[in-house]
């Protein structure tokens, strides 16, 4: 579990290029023609930015949402198929090279032909074994061996770094064991969220059915499976309370573990995963392990059997043959809204990107992306971290002493681009030429043998989270740096073309975005070391929980599908760094030489195009099912309050477009932070 925070989670949902294209700016990245002059900036400015595009770019039937970061990662998709065809073809590939994996992989996933031969087949040992549990130390035995393999259990467990001690790497365990997004899809009363979870319980029966169970017992094992779920989702920490850091760090020795769940023997637990001689770990959540400590009693052991066999199923489905393909996209189709699957090579190299994506981004950088492009990214960056240290040097309400320790913090902040100096060595996983779930299988050990192998090590500073293809960015509190994976760093967040006002609008909104989070509700937990450790003083801590609770009430009051909120609370640090990022990219372009010979264009001011350069790159549009799914699990807000939340709380904006006071555009008690 690590605590990075990303500019945007969750699928990234193909238009042509062309969607990308504007009017005789086109080339200077300035899109005239996705406006929707209809709309007053003063009313609602992402419909005056974005209109046109949202009217010209349905959400295609194959998605739950459609925006810029969509075609982005569909051209990715594109250019990455295209390095896998080319290892694909290359018949003098030698086994166990990056080439034969890369190219076997892919084989592997478009044999539907073999796949639909295969059936369940390769999975004949996975329900054998869980057939064959006797007694709670089996199914102990088998939870682990679950995991190994990819498969959702009662609990995840994996390395972490410590909050307290940055340099260490240690144990953790976590709530886990859901088949839908969150706890809340189990406990929220209204109808929407009712209608899914029945539709949930036909779905586990349909596929128990696919199993070859009788329609009575399938719908018997349904519910068995969605009482134990709803329990276990009653005892789950909720995603706002996760957000506070020292929520979830509860370190515990092995004897203080056994106290906690007497029905888990942590010691058995350990050898089974391979680390017998571990002694301590972080149980993240207490209160859930203690209630899962007394399910595991309390459920008998043919009920959990019964759990477990669906979370095999339903976890390699996508993987299998088209009837269980089409079954589980039946489901996801309810929660994300989307109409249709993908094209089957587009859900290949996802699979792929997530099996062995470094592998395939050492080949993406040498194509796409030449130490030269790192040069005016880096010039955009230092001048953002200059703005921000100015800030820091200048807030009136901030004391000398947290002052120091602010400005230290920003000082030690690593920066990274591209891609890593040390590439991740896949000579451990074996990739075959089918049955494709065995490549899924295969690679989900191999990930959670590496994730494992690095507890009770240093760690590793050069490591990244983020493959180089990947379209977005983070920021990770723990080795407090910034990370720009190559995949972002092209129209229209970076285009060498475009007026430069645009670039600190977009890309500058990004960088700003990453390196306040740093200084958000969370990341401002952590010192420049990354370690868990107040250096506020207590007036100055006060004044900033005042200054971020305004943005939370502040979002907590936009309306999304109806009859929902948006949860301030869980994206009071999104929404932070969005305020803080924009702001900083606007002081960075201002101070560039490059503001004093800024041109207007078309009758729109350098001020006004750095604005619409910010909210291009939020354009798109979202279903409903989509947007209450985010709502309830992401701690981003939508992107139209990504843009008007942001903006309502600057005064750089309001004068830009002479926006009035009574505006929806102007937050009339403004939130500031930095």
């Amino acid at each position: 579990m690590r605590l990075t925070t990303c500019l945007l989670i969750g699928a990234l949902c193909v238009t042509p290029v062309s969607a990308l294209a504007g009017n005789s700016q086109a080339a200077h990245g300035l899109h005239l023609n996705w406006l929707d002059k209809s709309v007053s900036p003063s009313q609602n400015f992402y419909k005056f930015a974005n209109g046109t595009w949202q009217k010209n770019n349905p959400v295609p039937a194959a998605y739950s949402r459609w925006g810029i970061f969509s075609i982005l990662y569909v051209e990715n998709q594109k250019r990455v198929r295209g390095i896998i065809h080319k290892a694909a073809a290359d018949k003098s590939a030698k086994p166990g090279s990056t080439t034969q994996k890369v190219g076997d992989f892919y084989k592997s996933g478009m044999d539907m032909k073999a796949i639909d031969a295969a059936g369940i087949k390769p999975l004949t040992p996975v329900f054998k074994r869980i057939k064959n549990i006797a007694s709670l130390p089996q199914l102990q035995s088998t939870i682990a061996y679950l995991q190994n393999i990819g498969v959702t259990t009662p609990f995840a467990f994996g390395s972490m770094q410590d909050l307290k001690n940055s340099s260490k790497v240690i144990a953790g365990a976590y709530q886990s064991g859901l088949g839908l997004p969150d706890r809340d899809y189990y406990l929220k009363k209204d109808d929407k969220f009712k209608q899914i979870r029945a539709a949930y319980v036909k779905y586990i029966a349909a596929m128990f059915g696919l199993l070859g169970d009788s329609s009575s017992k399938a719908a018997a094992e349904a519910k068995t499976v969605m009482d134990i779920e709803t329990h276990l989702a009653k005892a789950q920490m909720s995603r706002v309370a996760q957000r506070v850091p020292k929520n979830t760090y509860h370190v515990m020795t092995l004897k203080q573990m056994d106290a906690l769940t007497p029905s888990i023997n942590w010691k058995a637990y350990f050898a089974a995963i391979g680390l017998p001689k571990l002694d301590s770990a972080n149980v993240a959540m207490p209160d859930y392990f203690k209630a899962l400590s007394a399910d595991l009693k309390s459920v008998s052991l043919a009920d959990w059997k019964t759990y477990l066999r669906f979370h095999v199923i339903d976890d390699f489905a996508p993987y299998l043959s088209k009837k269980f393909v089409d079954e589980n996209f039946k489901m996801s189709s309810v929660i994300s809204g989307a109409k249709e699957l993908q094209p089957r090579w587009q859900r290949v190299v996802s699979a792929e990107n997530r099996a062995i994506g470094f592998a395939i981004g050492k080949l993406y950088v040498k194509q796409y992306f030449p130490p030269s492009s790192k040069k005016e990214v880096l010039a955009i960056l230092h001048s953002i971290r200059h703005a921000l240290k100015t800030d820091l040097e200048t807030l009136s309400w901030m004391s000398p002493a947290t002052r120091k320790a602010a400005i230290k913090k920003l000082s030690l902040m690593g920066e990274r681009i591209g891609y890593p100096d040390k590439w991740r060595n896949y000579s451990k996983l074996a990739v075959v030429k089918g049955p494709y779930v065995v490549n899924i299988i295969n690679s989900n050990e191999f990930e959670n043998q590496r994730d494992l192998n690095k507890i009770g090590k240093p760690v590793d500073k050069n490591e990244w989270y983020m493959t180089p293809q990947t379209v977005n960015a983070y920021y990770d509190p723990s080795n407090n740096n910034i990370n720009f994976p190559a995949g972002i760093l092209q129209p229209p967040f970076f285009d060498p073309k475009a007026p430069l006002a645009v670039n600190y609008g977009a890309l500058g909104f990004v960088m700003g975005h990453e390196m306040t989070h740093g200084f958000d509700d969370q990341g401002s937990q952590f010192d420049g070391h990354g370690n868990l450790k107040n250096w506020w003083t207590a007036q100055d801590k006060k004044k900033f929980d005042e200054a971020t609770a305004c943005i939370s009430n502040h979002f907590s009051k936009y309306p999304v599908d109806g009859d929902l909120h948006v949860q301030g609370h869980l994206v009071t640090g999104e929404a932070t760094a969005d305020l803080g990022g924009l702001t900083l990219a606007w002081r960075a372009f201002h101070a560039s030489p490059a503001y004093k010979n800024a041109k207007t264009i078309d009758g729109f001011t350098p001020d006004q195009q750095f604005f619409l350069g910010a909210a291009h790159v939020w354009a798109g549009n979202i279903r409903p099912q989509a947007e209450r799914a985010q709502v309830t699990t992401d701690p981003h807000p939508p992107a139209i309050y990504r843009v008007n939340g942001t903006v309502a709380n600057m005064p750089q904006f309001q004068k830009a477009f002479h926006v009035p006071n009574d505006s929806p555009m102007v937050n009339k008690h403004r939130c500031k932070i930095w």
